[in-house]
């Protein structure tokens, strides 16, 4: 059943919003909480240790003349880092370390990500392979390429 609240906005209870992101139009509220959903199937293999590497965030953009790629690296080490392009392809690797853990008995929380990283971006712009530069500053890497520069509309012949 929908109320209002004091603005007279609708609201949907519970098992409305329910049925409503799982699609059923049949009818407007489901009598049982399990005619709405199955109870998902738990993953009992959540906890084991992936062997994939974690994913880099990064932003690009370009300006006039650069392409640039911004990628928030903070605790890793500059030697940590392999940075690589092939076929205008960038490959930012690395490894961020989480520091000795000595002492620890159990971990009430633990989001942080350590381990090794990986992230291949293909490039939307063609670039100048040899000339690039990678600087890493307060736990941002930025690599800047210099644009290819394309040649205005070139006019091709219908034969």
């Amino acid at each position: 059943m929908a109320r209002r609240n004091r603005d007279d906005d609708l609201l949907l209870e519970e098992d409305e919003l329910t049925a409503a992101f799982l699609g059923d139009d049949s009818s407007p509220v489901a009598s049982e909480p399990s005619q709405v959903a199955a109870t998902p199937a738990v993953d009992d293999e959540w906890d084991e240790e992936e062997s994939v590497p974690g994913q880099l965030a990064v932003d690009v953009y370009e300006t006039r003349e650069k392409l640039v790629v911004k990628a928030r690296t903070a605790g890793v080490n500059k030697n940590d880092l392999d940075v690589s392009i092939s076929d205008n392809q960038l490959t930012i690797r690395g490894t961020l370390s989480s520091g000795s853990e000595e002492g620890v008995e159990n971990y009430f929380l633990q989001e942080c990500y350590w381990g090794e990283f990986s992230r291949t971006i293909a490039l939307p712009v063609p670039v100048k392979e040899e000339e690039i530069e990678a600087v890493l500053k307060d736990g941002v890497l930025t690599i800047s390429f210099s644009k290819v520069q394309q040649d205005t509309v070139k006019k091709i012949q219908v034969l």
